[in-house]
């Protein structure tokens, strides 16, 4: 069985980021041999990294706090990666940031594809999470989601965001799946090469 976890990367109140992150959560629950994951980070309140030693560091200690013990292993245990990220100032959420920063070699030769939203879509946010993913040796798949702002606005305004979500479905939720599990499949068979 494949993991892939979906990480919902906003916890701030009144946040869209989980009704995109349900929809491609029941989109990846669909599809054969994946256990689909939701990891929110409401559900992992970290505190911003403050460590003496980076994740990296060979031969570090096990961080203490326990949540972050709770998150570096669903990390662990995550074949592949969804990041559901808003964008904020050209850049991804600082709690998702912190989130990534807490851990390093469960990260490792696997695959990541983005749903985002905001002002482009969110890709300017994905773009930086991008060059994140490559220093901490996650492979970033080209194909993404990137949410019209109609749908965004129709969170706040009391719209149909599911039947925007809907319309996303064939032509990009689709192939970024497709995408990430061929990548997945592929690297999972590489580590277990070396292991």
């Amino acid at each position: 069985m494949t993991v892939i976890s979906v990480i919902v990367g906003s916890t701030r109140e009144g946040r869209f980021s989980e009704k995109p992150a349900r929809w491609i959560f029941q989109q990846l629950k669909k599809r054969d041999g994946v256990d689909a994951r939701l990891l929110d980070l409401r559900d992992f309140p970290m505190p911003f990294f403050d460590q003496p030693l980076t994740p990296a560091m060979p031969g570090r200690p096990p961080f203490e706090n326990k949540v972050v013990q709770k998150w570096t292993e669903a990390i662990g245990q995550s074949d592949g990666f969804v990041f559901v990220t808003p964008e904020y100032n050209y850049g991804p959420s600082a709690v998702l940031k912190n989130a990534i920063d807490w851990v390093y070699p469960e990260w490792h030769r696997k695959p990541a594809c983005f749903v985002s939203y905001g002002s482009a879509g969110g890709a300017r946010g994905v773009q930086q999470l991008r060059q994140t993913m490559i220093e901490i040796q996650v492979a970033p798949i080209r194909s993404s989601v990137h949410i019209p702002v109609a749908t965004l606005m129709a969170h706040y305004q009391g719209g149909d965001v599911d039947a925007g979500l809907a319309q996303l479905d064939a032509p990009a939720a689709g192939p970024m799946i497709d995408d990430l599990l061929w990548w997945t499949a592929a690297l999972k068979t590489a580590r277990a090469s070396v292991s």
